[in-house]
């Protein structure tokens, strides 16, 4: 039974968080031959990157596609969950991770997760 409602929250969780995405649309310097061609080749991102078109990747947390109307990326830690007050969330960036803890002791694991 405990089991069970460990699943219900996990659950519960899962639906009520909120993943925060943004769009980057192309931005192109029309004077410029080399950044037009970047352009029709696929995306260029943030740090100069060029993605192809359809194609995929991760940058920070976010996954990233690269579309005709631009780059959108969503990030994969959610920016919110209802949990109790007595628990945070630790978020991991390294990892691109997360974990309910204890909001006095992030060691500590919420209980009530």
């Amino acid at each position: 039974m405990v089991c069970f409602l460990r699943v219900c929250i996990l659950l519960f969780m899962v639906v009520s968080c909120n993943a925060e995405c943004y769009i980057q649309k192309p931005e192109v310097d029309l004077s410029s031959l080399d950044d037009i061609t970047d352009h029709l080749q696929g995306c260029v991102d943030s740090d100069g990157v060029i993605h192809d078109f359809n194609s995929e990747w991760e940058k920070d947390c976010y996954n990233c596609l690269c579309a005709l109307f631009g780059i959108r990326c969503c990030n994969k830690i959610p920016t919110a969950i209802a949990h109790p007050d007595e628990c945070e969330m630790v978020v991991d960036k390294t990892t691109c991770s997360f974990a309910l803890a204890l909001a006095s002791d992030h060691s500590k694991p919420c209980p009530f997760a």
